[in-house]
């Protein structure tokens, strides 16, 4: 793809039930989702021609429209089509999908009952989203002073594009000080999530440890490691976690479409190494989705 900003592409958008070129799938200024925030999105990878998960993330798409309030017009099938066209439209082989539903122009204000529901699908080529280097060594974190909401003041389990607004602004204040990523706490002050992963703490006693999905995402990456790491016997305890306990664990790790598996060295002032489970289920996780013998060896 030619072009050094995402809106300056080669290649093509499914828009609407319409294969677009890129850089004609626009929107107008006065969309209700850029002033309101009523959009929500997917985010997939496709490893060796083959989306990961494609109808859960679908099935995920079409309820934090209706969490919002919103009928996303087009049925799970029909979206992972134009999922698996689009991909074949751009030749994307390992790369990422990124589906995104969202509130038209017809109606300006906070009402939007008469607004359209609109669908687009673009894909591109995408590395991992941590370096190859922090992956091996385990990136850093620092705690951030934004909070995730409680569940009875925010769609919090909608994946709503409003809920990432801390998200950016806690990422940025951790990479400003040389961390790669940001660990939020929830409204009570527990460990909760990254600002794009979930997390897990392979603590002294062997177990691994996550916190209760109650006022974020329970990921699909999150639903399948846990998965994995019941097949090799781990003990997986879901549980609130405060960050006073931080210091005990002897592994660290997040997991997400994104981040994938990726092992964490340091949440501020608490360092940790990349242990052998962690890399057990990051082997586990490469072969699951199909990675090449060479990319699970380089992360293993």
């Amino acid at each position: 793809m030619a072009g050094s900003t995402f809106d300056d592409r080669d290649g093509l958008i499914w828009y609407d039930g319409e294969m677009v070129e890129w850089r004609s799938a626009n929107i107008h200024i006065l969309s209700h989702a850029l002033h309101y925030a009523s959009s929500v999105f997917e985010g997939d990878r496709v490893y060796g021609g083959k989306i990961f998960k494609l109808t859960e993330h679908t099935e995920r798409l079409i309820n934090s429209g209706r969490i919002l309030g919103f009928e996303i017009p087009y049925s799970v099938e029909e979206i992972n089509a134009a999922c698996i066209q689009c991909c074949e439209a751009n030749n994307i082989v390992d790369g990422y999908v990124r589906p995104v539903a969202w509130r038209g122009s017809e109606m300006m204000g906070v009402s939007a009952q008469a607004t359209k529901i609109h669908l687009a699908i673009a894909v591109w080529d995408w590395p991992s989203y941590f370096s190859p280097e922090a992956r091996m060594k385990g990136i850093r974190l620092k705690t951030t002073e934004w909070r995730r909401p409680a569940p009875d003041t925010a769609p919090v389990h909608a994946k709503a594009a409003g809920l990432y607004m801390i998200c950016t602004m806690s990422k940025h204040a951790a990479e400003a000080e040389g961390y790669d990523d940001a660990l939020m706490l929830d409204w009570q002050g527990r460990v909760a999530e990254c600002t794009g992963a979930n997390i897990f703490f392979v603590m002294e006693d062997g177990k691994i440890h996550t916190p209760t999905p109650d006022c974020f995402l329970d990921g699909i990456t999150r639903r399948s490691v846990i998965e994995l790491a019941e097949k090799r016997g781990y003990d997986i305890i879901e549980r609130r976690i405060m960050p006073e306990e931080i210091g005990a664990a002897e592994e660290v790790f997040v997991t997400g479409t994104a981040a994938e598996v990726t092992p964490v060295g340091a949440i501020d002032d608490h360092a940790f190494t990349v242990g052998e489970i962690t890399r057990t289920l990051m082997a586990d996780y490469d072969k699951l989705v199909g990675k090449s013998d060479v990319d699970a060896a380089s992360a293993a």
